[in-house]
C-alpha cells in the first residue's frame, strides 16, 4: 500500500502548474517550478492532534486496511507442540488442537438446521463483531430487565418448585421418612424388650470371616541338603558361567560358606552351632535387667502384677516428678517431718504400703520429736506393730496428749484402754481432753470420783465442773456450781444451769434470781452481755423443758441493747425467729413481756392471739385480756374473739360475744355481717335477714351488707324481693360498681340475658371507669364480639387488673397459650393482691403448663400473699379454712374454677 502511494504522489499537481507547463512548452520558456501546497497556507484541522474517535482504523476509509508481523502473533509452532498449560483437558493439549477450537468457535453455523424460528439461529450472527460500549449498555439493560421479571415470578417460581419437591417426595421418600414412625415407636420400647434384641450376626460367607492367612512353614534340614548338592544339570543359564552353556559348573567353583571346600555337602554341625548361639543370645536379652538376673515366680507372677496396680487416678510421670521431688526435700532437710509424711502418703495412694512403712519409721528415726511422725506411723503399721510404735513414741514424747488417746485407741479391751488413760493422767494431769475421755469410759460412781480430781487438776473447765454437778445430788451441785463460779466468774452457762438446777428441783421462785444475778455478776466481771446469744441459750433451754429458765432469760435480756422507739418491731421480729427455731415458749414470753410494755398496743394483742390460735391453747385468755386492757380500738380485738370462736365451732359463744359487741359499736358492718353469716350457717335465715336488715339501719351505705341481703333472698328463691333490694341499695349508693355488677349478675343467673346487657350497658353509662364491669362486659358479648369489646374495655381501663384478667382469660378461651400466660404476667405483675388472678394463672398452668411453671407460679403466689379478690376472699375467710395457707387456698380457689367463659 505504501508503494502504490508513492507511485500515484507525483501525478499530484495543481490546475495552474499544468496549464503553465503546457504554455510554457508551447511558448518555449524555460520550466516552471512547481509552487507549494495550497494547505501550507491554511489553517491547522481541529481533528490533528485530537485522540482518535471509538472504532477508528487508520487508513480503513481508502483501503488501507492494517497488517500483522511475526512479532505481533509470536513465534511459530508446530502444531504437535505442547500448550503452556500443563493440566489441560484432552482434545487441548497441542497447538493444533487450539486452533481447531478457535476456528470452530469463529465459525458460523448459518446452516438451515441450526435455524429456529422463534430463537433464530442457535450461534450468534455477529460473534465476529467488535463488542463496543453501546453493546455492553444494551447488555447491561436487557439483563437488568431479566433480572426485574425474574424477581417478579420468583415467588411463584419457588413456590411450585417446593410444590414440585414436596410431590417428589411424596412418590419417592427418603429411608429416613420411611423409617420415622418406627423411630418414633422407638420410644414405647421398655428397657428389657431393648435388652431382649439379639446382636447382629456377621453375614459374610465363612471365607470372609475366616481368611487363610499365608502360613509359613519351616524348611527341614533335610530340602536343603537334598537341592544342595551337586546336580547333573540346571535348569536356568548362571549370567556368571559366560559361554559355558547348560555345563554343571566344576566342583568347588560356589562361594565358600556353610559348604565344605572343594565339596558340595552341607555342613549341618555348624548350622546347629548358630542356632544354639542365636537361641543363647535372645535369652541373655530377655533375662538381663538394670538390676541383674530376674528370676519369675510362675506362681506369684499374676499375685505380683496385681499388687503393682496403683490404687490412684494420677499420671505415671507426675509420680515420679512428686517422688523425685519429695526425695531432693528429704535428702536437703531431713529433720523436716511434712517431708517425710508427705512421702510415705504418696507412696501408700500408689499402692506400695510397705515402702510407705519404710520411709515413716526411717522418719522416726530422723524426726524423734515430731508427734505428726510418730502419729503417722502409727497410722500405717498394723496393729501389734502400732502399738509398739506408740510405746517408743511415748518414751521420746511423754507429754504428748494426741499419742496417749492413738494409744487408748488401739487397745481393744476396756481395762486396757482404762490403763492407758490412767497412765497419761499421771503424765498429763493437766489435759482436760483426757480427763474426758477417761471419765467417759467409767461408771457413774467412778466418774464422779474421777471428775472431782479433774476439777482441781483443770480448775478452768467449764465442761467438768458442769459435768460433775450433773452427777452430784442436789446439795452438793448447789456447791460444785457455787465452786465453779468462784473459779470462773465469766462463764453465763454456769449461771443458767444453776438456774436450771432450781426449777428441776421445783424452786422456780429461785430462777429469776439466778437470772438477775448472773446479769449483775457478770457485768460486774467486765463481760458484754450478748443479748443473741442469750436468746440462743433460751431457745435451748425452752428445747430441754426448762419452760422458767428460757422466759426468765427473755425476760432478762429482751430490753438490752435496744432504742426505745425500735422495742416494739425488734421484739416481734425476735418472736418470730423463736416460733421459727421451734421455741414457742421463748415466744409466748416475748409476746408476755410485749403486752406488759404496750398494753394499749392492738397489733400486739392481735400478734399474741394469732400466735396463741396457731400454736397454744390461751388464744381466748389473751383477748378477753385485750379487750378489758385495750381501751381504744377494741372493735377489732371484739372480731378476733368472735371468729376464733366461730372457726372453733363455738356457735353460742360467737353469737355472745358479737351481740356484747354490737352495744359497744352498732355502727361497725363488719359485726353485723359476721352475726348475719353465723345464722345463715346455722340455717336461721329470718334471723339472718333481720341482722343484715338491722346493720342495714345502721350503716345504710355498706355495699357488702347490701350485697348479702340480696344473695340471701335470692338463696330463698326471692328473686323479685333480690332485685328490689339492689335497687334500694343502687339509690342508697350511686355509681357503685359493685352493686351494678350484682345486679347484672342476679339476670343472668335467673336466665334473663337481653335484660342483663341492658343493666350492663346502663352500668357502664353511669361508671364508665370501672374495671370489674368492663370485665364482666366482655363475656356477656357472643364470642365473635368480645375482642372487640376487650379492645373498648383496654382504652377505657388500660392498667385496671380486672379487664387484663379478662383479656387473658379470653385469650385461654381461644388457645393462644403464649399470648394468655403473657397477659396472666402483666396482670399478676400489676396487682400482685389479686388473689383470683393468680387462682385463674394457677388453673392455666395446671391444663397448659409443665411442672416447672407451676411451681413457680405457686411459689410467686406465696410470697405475694394475696388478701383480694372474690373468688379468694369467698375462700380464704370461710371458716373451715382457718388454718389453710396460702399455697393450699390457691389450690382450692383453682380447683372450684371451670372454663365456662
Amino acid at each position: 500500500m505504501a508503494s502504490a502511494a508513492g507511485k500515484q504522489a507525483p501525478k499530484i499537481v495543481s490546475k495552474s502548474s499544468a496549464g503553465g507547463a503546457g504554455a510554457a512548452g508551447a511558448g518555449g520558456a524555460p520550466p516552471i517550478m512547481p509552487l507549494a501546497s495550497p494547505l501550507m497556507g491554511k489553517k491547522k484541522k481541529p481533528f490533528l492532534g485530537m485522540p482518535a474517535p471509538l472504532g477508528y482504523v487508520p487508513g480503513l476509509g481508502r483501503g488501507a486496511t492494517g497488517f500483522t508481523t511475526r512479532s505481533d502473533i509470536g513465534p511459530a509452532r508446530d502444531a504437535n507442540d505442547p500448550v503452556d498449560d500443563r493440566h489441560a483437558p484432552p482434545g487441548k493439549r497441542t497447538v493444533g488442537d487450539q486452533m481447531k477450537k478457535n476456528q470452530d468457535d469463529d465459525d458460523e453455523d448459518l446452516n438451515d438446521t441450526n435455524y429456529d424460528e422463534f430463537n433464530g439461529y442457535a450461534g450468534s450472527l455477529f460473534s465476529s463483531g467488535p463488542y463496543e460500549k453501546d453493546d455492553e449498555e444494551a447488555d447491561a439493560i436487557y439483563a437488568a430487565l431479566d433480572k426485574r421479571m425474574d424477581e417478579r415470578r420468583k415467588e411463584r417460581r419457588e413456590l411450585r418448585e417446593k410444590e414440585e419437591i414436596e410431590k417428589y417426595r411424596m412418590e419417592r421418600p427418603k429411608i429416613q421418612q420411611q423409617f420415622s414412625d418406627l423411630k418414633r415407636k422407638l420410644a414405647e420400647v421398655s428397657e428389657e424388650e431393648w435388652l431382649s434384641i439379639p446382636e447382629v450376626g456377621d453375614a459374610r460367607n465363612k471365607r470372609q470371616r475366616n481368611p487363610r492367612y499365608e502360613k509359613l512353614t519351616p524348611v527341614p534340614d533335610s530340602f536343603f541338603s537334598k537341592h544342595l548338592q551337586t546336580g547333573e544339570n540346571h535348569t536356568t543359564v548362571d549370567p556368571l558361567q559366560g559361554l559355558g552353556g547348560l555345563n554343571t559348573p566344576y566342583p568347588g567353583s560356589m562361594t565358600p560358606g556353610l559348604m565344605t571346600p572343594g565339596t558340595g555337602e552341607l555342613d549341618m554341625r555348624k548350622i546347629g552351632q548358630a542356632r544354639n548361639t542365636l537361641m543363647d543370645m535372645r535369652l541373655s536379652q530377655v533375662s538381663d535387667s538394670v538390676s541383674g538376673q530376674t528370676v519369675v515366680d510362675p506362681k506369684g507372677y499374676l499375685t505380683d502384677l496385681n499388687s503393682m496396680i496403683p490404687t490412684h487416678g494420677g499420671d505415671i510421670s507426675d509420680i515420679k516428678k512428686a517422688r523425685l521431688l519429695l526425695k531432693s526435700v528429704r535428702e536437703t532437710n531431713p529433720h523436716h517431718p511434712p517431708a517425710w509424711i508427705a512421702s510415705a502418703r504418696l507412696e501408700e495412694v500408689t499402692g506400695k504400703l510397705q515402702v510407705a512403712r519404710n520411709l515413716i519409721m526411717k522418719g522416726t528415726e530422723m524426726c524423734v520429736k515430731s508427734e505428726d511422725v510418730w502419729l503417722e506411723a502409727a497410722r500405717l503399721q498394723p496393729g501389734d506393730t502400732a502399738k509398739a510404735v506408740v510405746a517408743q513414741a511415748v518414751r521420746h514424747l511423754p507429754q504428748s496428749v494426741r499419742i496417749y488417746i492413738r494409744a487408748a485407741e488401739l487397745e481393744t479391751d476396756v481395762r486396757a484402754k482404762k490403763r492407758v488413760l490412767r497412765k497419761a493422767l499421771e503424765n498429763v494431769s493437766k489435759s482436760v481432753r483426757l480427763w474426758k475421755t477417761a471419765v467417759e469410759l467409767e461408771e457413774p460412781e467412778d466418774a464422779r470420783i474421777m471428775l472431782s480430781r479433774a476439777v482441781e487438776c483443770c480448775p478452768t473447765s467449764v465442761e467438768l465442773w458442769l459435768a460433775l454437778a450433773r452427777l452430784e445430788t442436789y446439795e452438793n451441785a448447789r456447791r460444785v456450781l457455787n465452786k465453779a463460779r468462784e473459779n470462773i466468774p465469766t462463764d453465763r452457762h454456769i449461771w443458767i444451769t444453776a438456774a436450771k438446777l432450781e426449777e428441776a428441783n421445783g424452786n422456780t421462785q429461785m430462777v429469776d434470781k439466778i437470772i438477775d444475778r448472773a446479769i449483775t455478776s457478770l457485768r460486774a466481771n467486765g463481760v458484754e452481755i450478748n443479748r443473741e446469744q442469750w436468746i440462743q441459750d433460751a431457745e435451748e433451754c425452752d428445747k430441754a423443758g426448762s419452760v422458767a429458765t428460757c422466759q426468765a432469760v427473755i425476760r432478762a435480756v429482751i430490753g438490752i441493747g435496744i432504742e426505745e422507739e425500735d422495742r416494739k418491731h425488734t421484739w416481734m421480729e425476735d418472736a418470730d425467729s423463736c416460733v421459727a427455731h421451734g421455741a414457742l415458749e421463748c415466744a409466748r414470753a416475748i409476746y408476755a413481756h410485749a403486752l406488759q410494755v404496750f398494753p394499749s398496743k392492738k397489733s400486739v394483742w392481735l400478734r399474741a392471739a394469732y400466735f396463741e390460735k396457731n400454736h397454744g391453747t390461751r388464744a381466748r385468755r389473751l383477748l378477753a385480756k385485750a379487750r378489758s386492757s385495750a381501751p381504744t380500738a377494741r372493735v377489732s380485738v371484739f372480731m378476733k374473739s368472735v371468729k376464733l370462736e366461730w372457726v372453733l365451732g363455738n356457735i353460742e359463744a360467737a353469737q355472745e360475744l358479737c351481740t356484747e359487741a354490737l352495744k359497744h359499736y352498732e355502727d361497725f358492718p363488719k359485726l353485723w355481717m359476721m352475726r348475719g353469716q353465723i345464722e345463715e350457717q346455722c340455717e336461721n335465715m329470718d334471723k339472718a335477714r333481720e341482722a343484715y336488715n338491722q346493720g342495714l339501719k345502721k350503716c345504710p351505705h355498706s355495699v357488702a351488707l347490701w350485697l348479702l341481703l340480696s344473695r340471701l333472698e335470692e338463696r330463698v328463691g326471692q328473686l323479685t324481693r333480690a332485685r328490689a333490694i339492689l335497687e334500694k341499695a343502687r339509690l342508697k349508693n350511686p355509681q357503685s360498681p359493685e352493686l351494678w355488677l350484682e345486679s347484672v349478675r342476679l339476670e343472668f343467673r335467673a336466665g334473663l340475658k337481653n335484660i342483663s346487657n341492658t343493666l350492663m350497658a346502663k352500668a357502664l353509662q353511669e361508671c364508665p371507669n370501672s374495671g370489674i364491669l368492663w370485665a364482666e362486659a366482655v363475656f356477656l358479648e357472643a364470642r365473635p364480639q368480645r375482642k372487640t369489646k376487650s379492645v373498648d374495655a383496654l382504652k377505657k381501663c388500660e392498667h385496671d387488673p380486672h379487664v387484663l384478667l379478662a383479656v387473658a382469660k379470653l385469650f385461654w378461651s381461644e388457645r393462644k397459650i403464649t399470648k394468655a400466660r403473657e397477659w396472666f404476667l402483666r396482670t399478676v405483675k400489676i396487682e400482685p393482691d389479686l388473689g383470683d388472678a393468680w387462682a385463674f394463672f394457677y388453673k392455666f398452668e395446671l391444663q397448659h403448663g409443665t411442672e416447672e411453671q407451676q411451681e413457680e407460679v405457686r411459689k410467686r403466689c406465696e410470697n405475694a400473699e394475696p388478701r383480694h379478690g372474690e373468688l379468694w376472699c369467698a375462700e380464704s375467710k370461710h371458716v373451715l379454712n382457718w388454718q389453710k395457707k396460702t399455697g393450699e387456698i390457691l389450690a382450692g380457689v383453682a380447683s372450684k374454677i371451670k372454663n365456662t367463659f
